[in-house]
């Protein structure tokens, strides 16, 4: 059906070919994609096929003609055997979808009884049916394109060339659009298609060649669109220290939420061991701390000395004077720094190591049938 032999086209103005001894050949009822970058070649290989340019050097044979040799006045008895389809559409404004798919018949004489009952056919085959008498203007971009479409393949061409044709349509749109070319070349018709939609050529795995600065790279039977690394992607770049920040936002949210607790709570005066103030604490009853801490209180110690505990038990209280018999008090007026019970489990007070193993625990309110120290007698 279609042969490339050795095929090269340089432009005017232009150093580099356009094809550089491109050579393949794509035998009756194939689906074939080509696909590259945008100037890698594939445009020009339609025009070659559809006998708008000649290659310069090479040979294109298309259903059995040399192209390059074909007289200028037969190429339009050649072009009806081609249908093609643009990404833009090409239709006729001033026209209605009936006398856009039958201009091309009646262009080539056909008789009015054929063109009357081939348009039909055509736009029922590409789901216009019914809409014959829309004005291009009134369809949609699918539509428009699905009119491109009957009006190539009315004439029932041998080959179908389209050139992006779902360049301009949405993706729903697009996918309507590549299931009916397949429908198309089910029943016979051999198509070539230049596209840079890596998503059909993956799914539908049909023939792929490959085109890459007019050079053809690759040939597959059964192949996808291949290295899609170099096409732009508009996903968002990474930020440099996106996570650092986010972990340094979270310690400063988790310190504010602590200074937050502690600030409600207050700190923890530091205890120190003092026999004489634990003697004299021990004549009073425990009782829960009546004030709130202050800014001014020392900071929280982790080891308290068992000994001492009875004395944080209650020196949140107001100043109390020692009794008589310990002789060591504070003067009159001193006040106690102010604390906050610290909730420990001890044993019971040796009184021998705090000096007082001479005094009667009765008087001390400590008896052995008491559950809790109490005033003195």
């Amino acid at each position: 059906m279609i042969r490339f032999e050795n095929v090269t086209k340089h432009y005017r103005g232009t150093t580099k070919p356009a094809l550089s001894d491109v050579g393949f050949e794509v035998q009756r009822g194939e689906f074939v994609f080509l696909v590259g970058a945008s100037g890698s070649g594939k445009s020009s290989c339609l025009r070659l096929i559809l006998r708008e340019d000649t290659p310069t050097d090479g040979q294109v044979i298309v259903l059995g003609r040399d192209l390059r040799t074909l007289a200028s006045r037969k190429v339009p008895y050649f072009r009806r055997h081609v249908g093609s389809v643009f990404q833009d559409f090409r239709l006729l404004p001033g026209k209605t979808v009936f006398q856009n798919v039958a201009f091309t018949l009646q262009v080539i004489g056909s008789s009015r009884a054929f063109i009357t009952q081939a348009v039909p056919e055509a736009l029922a085959l590409v789901g216009l049916k019914g809409k014959e008498k829309r004005m291009p203007h009134e369809l949609s971009g699918g539509e428009q394109q699905r009119v491109a479409i009957a009006r190539a393949i009315v004439n029932r061409p041998q080959i179908l060339l389209a050139d992006e044709p779902t360049g301009n349509l949405d993706p729903a749109t697009s996918v309507d659009i590549m299931q009916l070319l397949a429908r198309i070349n089910t029943g016979g018709t051999t198509i070539v298609m230049a596209t840079h939609e890596a998503g059909f050529v993956d799914q539908m795995q049909r023939r792929v060649i490959e085109l890459r600065g007019g050079v053809m790279v690759r040939d597959d039977r059964h192949g996808g669109y291949g290295d899609t690394s170099q096409l732009p992607s508009l996903a968002p770049e990474p930020v440099r220290g996106a996570a650092a920040t986010a972990a340094l936002t979270a310690v400063l949210e988790l310190q504010k939420q602590i200074a937050r607790e502690q600030g409600s709570t207050g700190p923890v005066p530091q205890i120190t061991h003092d026999p004489a103030g634990a003697a004299a604490a021990a004549s009073v009853p425990s009782q829960a701390p009546t004030e709130p801490p202050t800014e001014s209180a020392a900071p929280i110690v982790e080891s308290v000395d068992p000994v001492a505990v009875a004395a944080a038990r209650v020196s949140a209280e107001p100043p109390v004077s020692a009794p008589a018999a310990s002789g060591e008090a504070g003067a009159p007026g001193d006040t106690a720094p102010i604390t906050r019970a610290v909730p420990l489990m001890t044993g019971p007070v040796d009184l021998d190591e705090l000096g007082l193993s001479g005094v009667d625990v009765k008087r001390l309110g400590l008896g052995a049938d008491e559950d809790e120290v109490g005033p003195t007698s």
